[in-house]
């Protein structure tokens, strides 16, 4: 698989949630942290996905906000 995007991270799915329309992933990576995602719920019929199977978060972003309190 090769991709434009930078960021890619590979872990565990952790959860699945599926909604109406879009279904909500959670990806555990290695050290615990989570990565959660909003698809569509054919894109994650077409994936396979389930949990415990190993899945990659890409992330590409042309803009990164910052905040403060």
């Amino acid at each position: 698989m090769k991709l434009s995007a930078r960021n890619v991270l590979k872990g565990t799915v952790k959860t699945l949630t599926p909604g109406a329309v879009n279904t909500e992933v959670v990806i555990e990576l290695p050290g615990g942290a989570l990565v959660t995602s909003i698809i569509t719920k054919d894109s994650a019929t077409s994936l396979q996905l389930a949990v415990g199977k190993p899945a990659y978060a890409v992330i590409k972003a042309s803009d990164v906000l910052v905040g403060v309190d």
